[in-house]
């Protein structure tokens, strides 16, 4: 296991002039060992473009990579000792799954009852232990990158073992399977383990600290908790939970929100001028007419979706989503509705989007 820090930037262009130009805008990381990590974000944020530079696919253009202080820039993935799991599977269909697992510990010289020990272990993981027989081309997508996540796990000495999306070609149903073995094999074997995805759940499920990526910047680095109660950055509310986080665009002055003209009290203090306040429709919650830290709404719909109710509604024309009870009685389409915005969970961004203090 290792200890990675990145101090760097990448950019596919040979003169970058400016942020767009830039796959990874200037970034200062450390992955502890034996840690588990996501790396989440929309298509094209530079995920995989972060993770090939860890793995030694890419050589950032400016910058370097340290494995436990060691510069390993410009070292190949297997100097780096690294294990690196795509998208789609990556196995020998002409053998079997035994032999799969195996072939990355008969490369190093690994004595022969050790393999066999750890391809044991490995597919028991897996729940793959039926099959070690089989031949691999006769296996369904789903067990063949069951496969390609064995191969990279089997190596006991791997400094690091990177996932790049390898849930993409698993069946709906059998991906929490895989992501709570990958969770329970985190614990057993200690290993580093950097996960790379666009889906909030996989991210969220699976890693004890999530970097949340957008355009090239790395936004925040927290636990789930962290991102979901104090996002650091509007684009992380907005990016984790389903629905994500409103955002009302407001005014302080004299210690007082302004939206639209209503006003409601400041909860801490805050400086003059314009600001985004967000909230998450679980804690956007209805109250009586002229609540403190309420705003008056108009009810555009209302959705029962079984575990819970969704209320739409507009707030001086801005959308806004409430989460609410399932029993919980509520107004009708067209009727007026007070929503307390301002409470202890709210958020206050700048015009940049970032935590105001």
């Amino acid at each position: 296991m290792a200890r990675i820090e990145l101090q760097l930037a990448h950019s596919y262009r040979p003169n970058p002039q400016k942020d767009s130009d830039y796959a990874l805008l200037p970034l200062d990381m450390t992955f502890e060992d034996g840690g588990a990590y996501a790396l989440l974000g929309p298509s094209g944020c530079g995920k995989t473009t972060m993770l090939n530079i860890m793995s030694g696919l890419l050589v950032p253009s400016q910058g370097k990579v340290l494995f436990d202080g060691r510069d390993v820039t410009r070292a190949s993935p297997q100097e780096r000792n690294i294990a690196q799991v795509f998208q789609f599977p990556v196995i020998y269909d002409t053998m079997t799954v035994a032999d799969n697992l195996a072939f990355p510990l008969r490369n190093r010289k690994v004595p022969e009852q050790r393999i066999r020990e750890r391809v044991g272990q490995i597919a028991e993981m897996l729940e793959m232990s039926g099959q070690l027989n089989q031949r691999a081309a006769g296996l369904s997508a789903d067990e063949k990158q069951k496969i390609s996540l064995g191969r990279g796990l089997v190596r006991e000495d791997v400094a690091a073992v990177l996932f790049d999306e390898p849930l993409t070609v698993i069946d709906p149903h059998l991906k929490w399977q895989l992501r709570r073995k990958l969770k329970q094999i985190h614990h057993e074997l200690k290993l580093t383990l950097v996960y790379v995805t666009h889906d909030q759940v996989e991210a969220l499920t699976f890693a004890d600290h999530v970097v949340v990526m957008t355009r090239g910047r790395a936004v925040q680095v927290g636990t789930p908790g962290e991102l979901f109660e104090r996002p650091q950055h509007a684009f992380v509310g907005h990016f984790i939970g389903s629905p994500g986080m409103n955002f009302l665009e407001a005014k302080v002055s004299g210690g007082e929100i302004h939206v639209a003209g209503h006003r409601v009290p400041a909860p801490r203090a805050l400086p003059d001028g314009d600001l985004r306040v967000g909230v998450r429709p679980e804690y956007l919650a209805i109250a009586g007419e002229g609540h403190l830290g309420a705003l008056p709404g108009v009810v555009m719909r209302v959705q029962d979706v079984g575990t819970h109710q969704m209320l739409t509604a507009t707030i001086y024309g801005q959308i806004v989503k409430a989460r609410c009870t399932p029993e919980q009685v509520l107004p009708k389409e067209g009727e007026l509705v007070w929503l307390r915005v301002v409470n202890e969970h709210t958020c206050f961004y700048n015009t940049n989007e970032e935590l105001m203090p």
